[in-house]
């Protein structure tokens, strides 16, 4: 039987949407900022030629189609303001998570609280400084090997570094100030438009192949059908949990004694989310942007790398499938599900899975719960990364049909949709307090003054 909550989220409707006053001003918010980064996106950085940059992105199109021109929203193809995109604050904010794993001096800082937090998004914008350096230094540094610069030179190396860094921090902001008074997260979301925004232009490009003769009809039908079958996977998948039943015992409460009660615990097939996708995709595509913007000046251990570990080689998709899959059991057991701080957070509850002892034995059971369960979940992100890379290097798709793509588009959405329903159910539930609160109050009785005689 439905719950309380599913039968009010089955009723929301527009008409509640529209007295929600508050989550539309959280949507209105949003969409401003967003609409922000997207016109700087089309802003150049000073001091690049125009034509030059046009011709090497549409000869070099192959080889910068990867991850960091689809996070960048095509900045990077256009050379914007936010051609680094919000890449390096997401490296940044991993590695911090990953150090507070294994730094026992960042682990006690992440207990204490609000203040410990406050610290580590400091040390992550610390971070996201140095990466955003050493990556703009690197980009201008490879505009002027490739004669993109009309006058290359110290100046223009600083005004590329200033201008690369401060959008990346602007961005940042960007995505903290939608977190706090939008709704959604606000740096899933700019990565979500880049991908968004990039798809007319490349379904156009697709559609214009068929159309000349390039790829034949049955080639585009069974690749949109490819796309339609891989969502409803991804949904399937990121929904999909395992349920651990636990107990609570009977307890006394003054005088009174409460029955025992029972619920689960979720686990999900995919604990660690998008982020190993990410990670493998980085790495493995790092080669490929440094080749592309170095140019003729590819030295010969850079080429053997990209003979080797090229898009659609058997290397590079052994070293994606081990990378997706060490990123997948590294990220969930140190970040995203740490079965340690579930099994002492049970125990002090007062909860127990059924057959299991508290403590260290329930703790095993956990790990080897998830370490099963990602046999599942790492699978399944390899399958819906190589798919794509396995038809683009075989029918040469010029369409970035990325998995990772994928994933984010449909995460996000998911995670928005949810947190609007939230808001509305919220909603929902103060206005039934509010009926009830002036149901409740009655007026009191006002007695008649006998009469006098």
């Amino acid at each position: 039987m439905a719950s309380a909550a599913e039968q009010m989220a089955s009723n929301i409707s527009w008409s509640a949407f529209g007295k929600a006053t508050e989550l539309r001003q959280r949507i209105y918010f949003t969409i401003g900022l967003l609409i922000v980064y997207r016109i700087g996106t089309y802003i150049p950085v000073p001091g690049i030629d125009g034509l030059a940059l046009k011709q090497f992105m549409d000869d070099a199109a192959a080889g910068i189609g990867g991850i960091l021109s689809m996070f960048t929203g095509g900045a990077l193809g256009r050379m914007g303001i936010f051609a680094l995109g919000i890449m390096p604050y997401i490296s940044a904010s991993i590695i911090v998570q990953l150090l507070t794993a294994m730094v026992p001096s960042l682990a006690q800082m992440k207990k204490e609280g609000e203040q410990g937090r406050k610290k580590l998004n400091q040390i992550t914008r610390y971070g996201t400084v140095a990466l955003a350096l050493f990556q703009a230094y690197g980009l201008a540094r490879s505009l002027e090997a490739g004669d993109l610069a009309h006058d290359p030179g110290l100046f223009f190396q600083a005004t590329v570094v200033v201008t690369l860094v401060g959008g990346t921090m602007f961005l940042m902001w960007l995505g903290e100030q939608i977190t706090a008074r939008g709704i959604g997260n606000g740096i899933s979301l700019i990565i979500f438009v880049g991908i968004v925004a990039e798809i007319p232009a490349a379904l156009a490009q697709f559609f214009s192949q068929g159309r000349s003769g390039a790829i034949s009809t049955p080639a585009i039908l069974g690749v949109i059908a490819m796309v339609v079958v891989t969502i409803a996977f991804v949904v399937f998948m990121e929904r999909a949990l395992r349920k651990i039943h636990i107990q609570y015992p009977r307890r006394q409460v003054g005088m009174k004694i409460y029955d025992g009660g029972s619920s689960h615990l979720p686990i999900k097939v995919n604990p660690a989310g998008v982020i190993p996708a990410i990670f493998a995709s980085s790495l493995l595509l790092l080669p490929t942007t440094i080749s592309t913007f170095s140019g003729s000046q590819t030295g010969p251990v850079m080429s053997t790398i990209l003979a080797y570990f090229g898009p659609g080689q058997p290397l590079y998709l052994a070293f994606f499938t081990a990378m997706i899959v060490f990123f997948a059991y590294f990220y969930t057991a140190n970040v995203s599900f740490k079965s340690d701080e579930v099994a002492e957070n049970l125990k002090n509850q007062g909860g127990f899975i059924p057959g299991i002892r508290p403590g260290k034995k329930t703790e095993d059971y956990l790990d080897y719960v998830v370490a099963r369960i990602l046999v599942l979940g790492s699978g399944y992100l390899a399958l819906v990364c190589l798919l794509p890379e396995v038809l683009r290097s075989q029918l040469a798709i010029p369409f970035y049909f990325g998995g990772t793509s994928v994933l984010i588009v449909v995460s996000v959405t998911m995670d928005t949709i949810n947190q609007v329903q939230s808001h509305l159910l919220a909603h929902q539930y103060e206005g039934l307090i509010e009926k009830s609160q002036l149901r409740g109050k009655k007026k009191p009785a006002t007695k008649k003054a006998p009469a006098r005689r």
